[in-house]
C-alpha cells in the first residue's frame, strides 16, 4: 500500500499544476457497436463456477460450453421462482416470538431467532427461497450408441455476442461439427435454441429438459435435487406434433413450461415405477427424427402457466437482436480506447461486461439477490441495504426505468414496514433487511433485526427520481414513502440531555457488521446518512408546500457530529483500538463522502481519514463494492489516480472473470458490478459541487482519453 500513500503525497504537491491540464476528450460520437463488440466474451473451455448467460433482467439461463446445460447443471432462474418447504409438523408461524431488548428507557421487541421455537426460526430463515426452474441440455450419442461425455468433445469454442444477446457455441463429436445458438426473449421468459449438425440426421443428437426439487442450502451453486422424483410433479397437460405443455408442482409452488419445436420430433417421457406408477425422474427427451441437419426449440417458463406456443425460435432471435441493440444505444456510454494508460482495456472490459450482466440478471420486478440469477446466496433472498449498490448506476447511466421496476417494493412494503415500526413503539416505517418473494417477513437474525443503513435508501432513490423527473407526479409517487421513512429516522434516535444532542443507537449493527450491536453508537456512515435523509426530507417538505416537520428539523440540527479521534474520522464513537483491531470488513466511514455527498463532513479531516484507511485497511478482508466506494471517495477528495487504482485493485475480492462476474462476496457478487458502474458514472459526469472540471474521476496527466455520452451527474 506504499504506492497509494505516495499517490496522496504526490497529489498534494502537484495538484495546482494538474489543474492546468485536462483529461483529453474526443468530441466524436462513440461507435457503440464497436465499443461493445471488442469485449465479446470468447472461451474455449468451461468454467464450472461461471456460466455464459442470456436473459431479460427478470429471467436468465446459464449455459456450459455446449450452449445448453449438457454437462454442468447451471440454473434457470426468474425473479418469480420462489418456493417454501412445508412448515415443520405441529408448528405454525404465529408461535414465533420476538426477543425483547432494553433500549434506553424502554423494552423493544426485535426479531432474533426464537430459542423456544428453533424449528420455526430455521424455517423462517430459509423460506421463501429461489428455486431452479429446470435444466436443458443435449443428449449426444457416440457412434457406438453410448452417451458422450464432456471429454469426448473436441475444438470447443464459445462466444457471447453482447450486441445481440446470443451465445454461439461450436464443438465436434467424433469429427462431426455441432453449431448452437442460444438466446432469450426480451418480453417473455422464453429460451430459444437453434442447432445445426449432421448428428441430427444421424439420430445422435437430442435435447432434454429435466426438473429438480428445491434443495435447502444457504449458498448453492447448482440448485435443486434430481434424486427425489417422488417429491414433486410434472404433468403433461397438452401435446401436439410440435408442442408439449408441462405443469409443474413443488409443494405450493406452481408454474408451467411450454415446449415447442420445428419439424418431426419424438418425445420420450420420464420413466415410472411399473408397480406404483411413481415417477423415477422428471426428464423429458426430444429426439428429432427428420433427415435435415437443423433443429430449433423454444422453452417458455411461466408462473401463470402460459400455454402460448406460436412463437418460433427465429422470431425470438430477431426480438433479442432488436432489444439488445436498443439497450446498447440507450443511455450513457464511455470509450477509453484512445487512452495511453495500458489499463484502459481492462477497465473498459469491466464496464461493458458489467452492463451486459446487470441487464441480464438485475432488471426485474423485485430487488436482485447478491448473485443475481446465476445461483443462490443466502437462499436467493434480497437485501434491502444492497438495493443502492445493485441499482443506482441505472439512474446515472440514463436507464432509470430498469431501476424503477423493482423500487415498487417500497410502495408494496410500506404498510408492513409501518406495522413493524409500530410494533417496536416507533413512528414511521422501518424497512426490512433481508426477505424474499413479495413477503415482508425478515429472516430472524441479530444483524437483520438491528441493521439500520437501509433506512434512508428510499429517500435517496426518491431524490434521484425527482432530479431525473422533476414533476408533481414524482412527488406524489414518493411522498408517503419519504415521510414515513423520515418519521422513523427522527423517532429512532435518542435524545442525550447531558450533551443536548441526538444519539444514533444502540442497538445497531453498522455497515461492517463487526462490532457489538448492543454497545455501538454514533457510527460515522450512518450518522452522515441520517443527516442526508432528514435534510432531503425537509427539502421535499418545501416542494410539496407542506409545513415543516419540526421533529425532523430538531433532530437534524442536534444530531451528533461525526466522531473523530486524533484528527481522523472513526468507525463509531467510543470504538477502541480501531486501527489495529477493526481494519477489516467494510471501511464504511469512507462512504460518507463517496457513496454519499458528505453531510457533516470536514474535507481536511476526511482526506486524512481516507489516507489512513488506505494505509491501514486489510483489503483482502473486504467486499466487492468497497473498492468502488473508495474510488468515489478518492475522486470527491481530488485524487483521481486513486479512483482508477481502486477500480483495478489486485485484491482477490475485486476480480472480474472472463464473463465479467465479480468476486467480493458469495460468487458472483453483483454489488461489485453495480458499484463499478456507479463509480464510472461519477468519474465521467461528476457530482453536485464538483470543482475538478470535466471527467473528475480520471487523472489529468494526459494518460486518459475519454469519450463519454449521456451520463447523469450524481448527488
Amino acid at each position: 500500500m506504499n504506492l497509494i500513500k505516495t499517490n496522496f503525497i504526490g497529489v498534494v504537491f502537484v495538484y495546482c499544476f494538474l489543474l492546468l491540464l485536462s483529461v483529453d476528450m474526443v468530441g466524436a460520437e462513440i461507435n457503440r457497436r464497436e465499443l461493445v463488440e471488442r469485449h465479446r466474451v470468447i472461451i474455449n473451455k468451461v468454467n464450472p463456477d461461471s456460466p455464459s448467460q442470456v436473459g431479460n433482467g427478470h429471467f436468465a439461463f446459464g449455459a456450459d460450453i455446449t450452449g445448453l446445460q449438457t454437462f454442468i447443471p447451471f440454473n434457470i432462474l426468474a425473479d418469480w421462482s420462489w418456493h417454501s418447504f412445508p412448515m415443520p409438523k405441529a408448528t405454525k408461524i404465529e408461535d414465533f416470538q420476538d426477543t425483547p431488548l432494553v433500549v434506553y428507557d424502554k423494552i423493544v421487541p426485535y426479531q432474533y431467532p426464537d430459542h423456544n421455537h428453533p424449528q420455526i426460526s430455521s424455517w423462517m430463515a430459509e423460506n421463501p427461497h429461489r428455486f431452479n426452474l429446470g435444466r436443458i441440455g443435449f443428449r449426444l450419442l457416440k457412434k457406438d450408441g453410448t452417451e458422450a461425455l464432456e471429454k469426448d468433445l473436441s475444438q470447443t469454442h464459445q462466444e457471447i455476442d453482447l450486441w445481440s444477446g446470443v451465445i454461439e457455441s461450436h464443438f465436434f463429436l467424433e469429427g462431426v461439427a455441432v453449431n448452437v445458438k442460444t438466446f432469450c426473449s426480451p418480453s417473455e421468459d422464453r429460451i430459444g435454441i437453434m442447432v445445426d449438425s449432421e448428428l441430427i440426421s444421424q439420430g445422435r443428437l437430442g435435447i432434454f429438459i429435466d426438473f429438480p426439487y428445491p434443495q435447502s442450502n444457504e449458498f448453492q451453486k447448482y440448485l435443486g435435487r434430481y434424486d427425489v422424483p417422488e417429491s414433486h410433479l410434472s404433468t403433461v397437460v397438452k401435446q401436439t406434433s410440435s408442442h408439449l405443455f408441462i405443469r409443474r408442482q413443488l409443494d405450493e409452488s406452481l408454474y408451467g413450461v411450454s415446449v415447442n419445436w420445428s419439424g418431426v420430433c419424438d418425445v420420450l417421457f420420464p420413466e415410472k415405477n411399473k408397480e406404483t406408477g411413481a415417477p423415477l425422474s422428471h426428464r423429458f427427451l426430444f429426439q428429432p427424427t427428420r433427415e435435415e441437419s437443423s433443429f430449433s426449440m423454444t422453452f417458455l417458463f411461466s408462473k401463470q402457466n402460459s400455454d402460448e406456443y406460436k412463437i418460433s425460435a427465429e422470431m425470438i432471435l430477431e426480438e433479442s437482436k432488436k432489444a439488445w441493440e436498443k439497450y446498447w444505444m440507450s443511455g450513457a456510454a464511455v470509450d477509453l480506447s484512445e487512452s495511453k494508460d495500458p489499463r484502459w482495456k481492462e477497465l473498459e472490459r469491466r464496464i461493458v461486461l458489467s452492463q451486459y450482466l446487470m441487464r441480464v440478471n438485475e432488471a426485474g420486478s423485485l430487488p436482485p439477490q447478491e448473485s443475481g440469477l446465476v445461483n443462490n446466496g443466502w437462499y436467493g433472498r434480497y437485501h434491502f441495504e444492497m438495493i443502492w449498490w445493485h441499482g443506482v448506476h441505472y439512474g446515472l447511466w440514463g436507464r432509470w426505468e430498469l431501476f424503477d421496476r423493482y423500487l415498487e417494493i417500497y410502495k408494496k412494503f410500506l404498510p408492513t414496514s409501518i406495522a413493524r415500526a409500530r410494533k417496536q413503539g416507533y413512528q414511521g416505517a422501518r424497512w426490512p433487511k433481508c426477505t424474499g418473494d413479495d413477503i415482508d417477513r425478515d429472516w430472524p437474525h441479530p444483524i437483520h433485526a438491528t441493521l439500520i443503513w437501509q433506512q434512508p435508501h428510499p429517500i435517496y432513490f426518491a431524490e434521484m427520481d425527482y432530479r431525473l423527473h422533476p414533476t408533481d407526479e414524482t412527488l406524489k409517487k414518493w411522498e408517503d414513502i419519504v415521510y414515513q421513512t423520515a418519521d422513523f429516522m427522527a423517532d429512532f434516535v435518542h435524545y442525550d440531555e447531558d450533551k443536548d444532542r441526538f444519539v444514533l443507537g444502540p442497538p445497531i449493527y453498522i455497515v461492517s457488521e463487526n462490532t457489538d450491536n448492543m454497545k455501538t453508537f454514533n457510527p460515522t456512515f450512518e450518522l452522515g446518512y441520517w443527516s442526508y435523509g432528514l435534510r432531503v426530507a425537509l427539502e421535499w417538505n418545501k416542494r410539496l408546500n407542506k409545513p415543516v416537520v419540526r421533529k425532523w428539523k430538531d433532530v437534524l440540527e442536534k444530531l451528533s457530529a461525526l466522531p473523530q479521534e486524533d484528527g481522523v474520522y472513526i468507525t463509531h464513537e467510543g470504538i477502541q483500538n480501531m486501527w489495529t483491531k477493526f481494519t477489516f470488513e467494510h471501511p464504511a466511514l469512507i462512504g460518507v463522502f463517496g457513496m454519499l455527498p458528505g453531510d457533516g463532513v470536514e474535507n481536511d479531516v476526511f482526506k486524512k481519514t481516507l489516507e489512513r484507511v488506505i494505509e491501514k485497511w486489510d483489503f483482502n478482508r473486504t467486499w466487492g463494492w468497497d473498492f468502488p466506494m473508495i474510488a468515489m471517495a478518492a475522486m470527491r477528495s481530488g485524487f483521481p489516480e486513486l479512483a482508477v487504482d481502486f477500480l483495478l485493485h489486485p485484491s482477490s475480492g475485486f476480480q472480474f472473470n472472463e464473463h465479467g462476474l465479480c468476486t467480493g462476496g458469495p460468487f458472483p457478487y453483483f454489488p461489485a458490478n453495480g458499484g463499478l458502474l456507479t463509480a464510472v458514472a461519477m468519474m465521467c459526469a461528476g457530482w453536485d459541487g464538483n470543482s475538478f472540471g470535466e471527467f473528475p474521476g480520471f487523472p489529468k496527466d494526459g494518460s486518459w482519453c475519454i469519450k463519454a455520452e449521456n451520463f447523469v451527474q450524481s448527488q
